[in-house]
């Protein structure tokens, strides 16, 4: 897919982006705001997020990376439409959705239907192969998790926020960094090696997979949990899977038991990607082929199994 034009640089001082008033939400790396730019003459909203610690970064590095992830385009990418690098000042103008995060749909009021959730875990699935595979330069995220990523006015999932995001060249498979994400997230690799691939995020989307397959976090202390329960929703639906109880994983839901063999499908794609062993889990392209049902997906192991074995997907 083609890539789109480089994002508009913006001044500080010339008012281009105005009225910050309202607070959309916070992140690691500073606060998103929803504001309004003109351009062509046409008043449009965005979501702005001021950044607060990139100050270590040079500037030429900020605006490398800048250049790059807004040359991307893809219609479950966040758009970055422009972006201002003056001073202290570091401002990052993206595409407003209407519908909020992820996390809000899956866990306050009423659960979206299993048709909807299952087009959202695709569209996660299709944004992050664009970012491993498609891009000019190779983007791992390195924060998936369902408040990064954002639903659109037909509730579309949207991937946001690179600002853990590390780049690639492309004949660079591998790079050295400190950890990054959110705990429960968190690919294993990251504590025992320097070294971490495009795999962190499949990791990441595995965790994310499942959590939309069940609307439940994937770690929830707050939760009341019956015995067979576990506040840890990987060991959970391990469990549920490995008893023949996939049923329960879905508290029963009619709509995702009309097609048990979607379902368990999912649920298996899901515990392949969040393999402790990072040589059995699958790269995103593989993923998305299993969740489409072109390739078949053998049953995956005990996540947390190092042996290595010969069905791998």
């Amino acid at each position: 897919m083609a890539e789109s034009r480089a994002a508009k640089r913006f001044s500080n001082t010339d008012q281009e982006t105005n009225g910050l008033a309202e607070e959309l939400g916070r992140g690691s790396f500073g606060i998103v705001y929803k504001g309004t730019i003109v351009i062509n003459d046409s008043e449009n909203i965005l979501a702005v997020k001021k950044l607060d610690r990139v100050t270590e970064d040079s500037e030429n590095e900020f605006k490398a990376e800048v250049d790059i992830i807004g040359r991307t385009h893809h219609k479950n990418l966040i758009r970055l439409i422009g972006f201002c690098n003056e001073g202290q000042h570091r401002l990052l103008a993206y595409e407003y959705m209407p519908n909020g995060t992820l996390a809000a749909a899956l866990f306050v009021g009423a659960k979206p239907s299993w048709k909807q959730r299952t087009q959202m875990a695709t569209g996660v699935a299709k944004g992050l192969l664009y970012l491993h595979e498609e891009c000019t330069t190779q983007i791992i995220h390195c924060d998936i998790k369902p408040q990064n990523i954002l639903l659109d006015d037909r509730y579309n999932a949207r991937i946001s926020d690179f600002g853990l995001a590390k780049l690639l060249r492309k004949n660079q498979s591998k790079t050295l960094t400190n950890i990054r994400g959110t705990k429960g997230y968190v690919a294993p690799e990251w504590f025992r090696s320097s070294q971490v691939t495009a795999k962190v995020d499949v990791y990441s989307f595995g965790v994310l997979l499942l959590e939309i397959i069940t609307c439940r976090r994937s770690v929830d202390q707050n939760m009341e949990f019956t015995e067979e329960e576990s506040p840890i929703l990987v060991d959970w639906v391990w469990d549920c899977l490995a008893g023949g109880k996939v049923e329960i994983i879905v508290g029963n839901e009619a709509e995702a038991l009309a097609d048990r063999a979607a379902l368990e499908r999912l649920v298996k794609v899901g515990l392949w990607c969040v393999q402790e062993d990072v040589s059995v889990r699958p790269m995103m392209r593989t993923a998305c082929l299993m969740m489409e049902g072109v390739i078949d997906v053998p049953v995956p192991p005990c996540p947390y199994n190092q042996i290595s074995i010969k069905s791998q997907p």
